[in-house]
This record gives C-alpha cells, sequence and structure tokens, in this order.
C-alpha cells in the first residue's frame, strides 16, 4: 500500500491539498480537498468511494488534516 499526502499554501492564504491510495505501483482513490469528493480509479474503488461518500467521515477527516495538520 502507498499514500501520498501533499499541502500547498498559495499565495492567497488558501490550501490545495490531496491525498492518493494506491497498491501494487497502481492508484486506487484519491481525495481533492478542493471538491471535497473521493475520486476512484477503477471499479473496486468505485465501491469504497460510494461507502466513505455515504458515511461522510472519511471526507470530514481528510479535509481537517489536509487544512490543519
Amino acid at each position: 500500500r502507498q499514500r501520498l499526502i501533499g499541502c500547498d499554501l498559495l499565495s492567497d492564504g488558501s490550501i490545495r491539498g490531496t491525498s492518493r491510495d494506491g497498491y501494487d505501483g497502481r492508484d486506487f482513490i484519491s481525495f481533492d480537498l478542493e471538491s471535497g469528493r473521493f475520486v476512484a480509479a477503477d471499479s473496486g474503488a468505485e465501491v469504497t468511494r460510494r461507502r466513505w461518500e455515504h458515511e461522510g467521515i472519511e471526507a470530514e477527516r481528510w479535509t481537517n488534516y489536509l487544512k490543519h495538520v
């Protein structure tokens, strides 16, 4: 499993951030801070995306992490 987390503090003071998860050298799912949505890379990740967006907890957790941590 691989996880890539990145944040940029822009000149206007806003924050751009993303979190990407993958495995076996392939993308699985990512979170875009600007849209507050998950992006599934394949049909297996689509199941995870739907569950996380339905529950609402993961998007809130990643938004908080990327904006404040």
